[in-house]
């Protein structure tokens, strides 16, 4: 059995377009793919900060004070929240694809809305449908870069994506500074709303369905279309789709909570739910603080370029160092490090220049802390079980991520001084070493971040 069985393994693995994938150079299809992938996380990046962005002209115009503007600076994260949990779980039964087409035009509707509303209500129930299609598209983007690159770049290409996010704060806030300096906030939702537009046939084109997913689910035609796909990576089509494991696909959230697995789940959702409450504090509300300063809503929008370009460096800084030095080490150092600079933001500063070089410096550290946190995510978790793990962590600290605009807006409008709610809110990155400070330095297999 064991000469004929190895060769008849052989022959599978061969004829299997998963393993072709993974083995093989990529292509520069699937390059394509991945930076269609990168260019979609920008996307969501522009569309969670586009509020932020508009903020500091809602405001004056419809003359809300800060605890109402903190409470609609929230709405999209509770639609991602749910996005997460619930459109994930759609992108394993319908395909990747199929989810980030749905959630390019629920992303569309929601700006466009966003740009029409003419209340608090309106435009914050715009917000959590433009959530919706966020939460949803990073889970099926996640899933569609790991599929689409080979092992010796998996991580390299899922880094690439984590770093879209940030640069596509960086370009919508040079887009929105631009806007702003000649037209109203409504401007900067009708220019995300025509760059998901945009994004619709660019996915068609350049991002077919996943070959892993076809392989799994067996939808009409899947042996046809992988050898089409397979056929524009360059490689030779297959005759057959392999056999497929009968194992169950889908582990009870129970599973979670295992005696094994129970230390990791509480601990890593706790700290992602705190960290990311301090990483969502100094994006939503950086443009009103600058602009109560004195400044302009257009020098507004260029400090958060800054913060979200100090946010990519420390996202990629982070992804390259973890080939080197423990992890967990390095998280716990960007959570600190967060604490400190998100309160020396708070602190003020005496000029424009100054105000944008503490913002990148405290966007470095908690963009840093946020990719550290996916990664351990990815590495404390075995395989049967890192997707559902993934979902809860992420959805649950979404979730409650929601509660730190609304948080801020509160202690704003209670009289406190931005020094006072900038060292409150920072404190969410010292609860978060904490918990990292409980976990088990035992590793499995390397981390592979991917996007916040």
């Amino acid at each position: 059995m064991t000469a004929q069985h190895a060769a008849k393994m052989e022959r599978m693995m061969a004829s299997d377009p998963r393993a072709v994938i993974q083995r093989e150079p990529m292509s520069r299809f699937q390059w394509g793919i991945v930076a269609t992938m990168v260019g979609l996380n920008a996307l969501d990046g522009f569309d969670v900060l586009s509020i932020s962005f508009a903020s500091p002209g809602i405001a004056a115009e419809w003359r809300i004070d800060r605890a109402a503007l903190g409470v609609v600076l929230s709405m999209e994260l509770i639609g991602m929240a749910a996005g997460s949990l619930l459109l994930g779980g759609i992108a394993d039964r319908v395909g990747r694809r199929a989810t980030i087409l749905l959630c390019l035009v629920m992303m569309t509707i929601g700006m466009l809305g966003a740009a029409s509303a003419g209340s608090i209500m309106v435009l914050s129930g715009w917000r959590v449908l433009t959530g919706l299609g966020i939460g949803g598209m990073l889970a099926a983007t996640n899933a569609a870069v790991a599929e689409a690159a080979n092992d010796r770049r998996r991580a390299l290409a899922v880094v690439l994506m984590a770093a879209g996010y940030p640069l596509g704060t960086i370009i919508g806030g040079l887009v929105s500074a631009v806007l702003l300096a000649h037209f109203d906030w409504r401007a900067v939702f009708l220019f995300g709303a025509t760059a998901s537009t945009l994004f619709i046939p660019i996915v068609f084109w350049c991002a077919p369905e996943s070959i892993a997913f076809l392989v799994h689910r067996r939808p009409s035609g899947a042996l046809e279309r992988t050898n089409r796909i397979l056929g524009r990576m360059g490689h030779a089509p297959v005759d057959a789709l392999p056999v497929e494991d009968t194992s169950p696909a889908r582990v009870p959230l129970v599973a979670l909570f295992a005696p094994a697995l129970q230390r990791p789940t509480i601990l890593l959702t706790l700290a992602y739910l705190a960290h990311i409450m301090t990483f969502y504090f100094i994006l939503k509300w950086i443009p009103k603080i600058v602009t109560d300063m004195g400044f302009a809503p257009s020098a507004a929008a260029g400090v958060l370029v800054w913060a979200s370009i100090g946010g990519a460096t420390g996202s990629l800084l982070l992804g390259l160092l973890t080939a080197r030095l423990p992890l967990l080490r390095l998280t716990i150092i960007a959570m600190l490090a967060s604490t400190a600079l998100v309160t020396v933001f708070g602190a003020g500063q005496g000029s424009l220049a100054g105000l944008s070089a503490v913002a990148a410096l405290a966007g470095f550290a908690t963009n840093a802390g946020v990719v550290g946190l996916y990664a351990l995510i990815a590495q404390s978790f075995p395989t049967a079980v890192r997707a559902t793990a993934t979902g809860v962590v992420i959805g649950v600290g979404r979730g409650g991520s929601a509660l730190a605009p609304a948080l801020a807006g509160l202690l704003f409008a209670q009289g406190h001084s931005l020094q006072t709610v900038a060292l409150l809110m920072g404190l969410g990155s010292i609860v978060a070493a904490l918990a990292l400070f409980g976990l088990t330095t035992a590793r499995r297999r390397p981390a592979v971040p991917v996007a916040p």
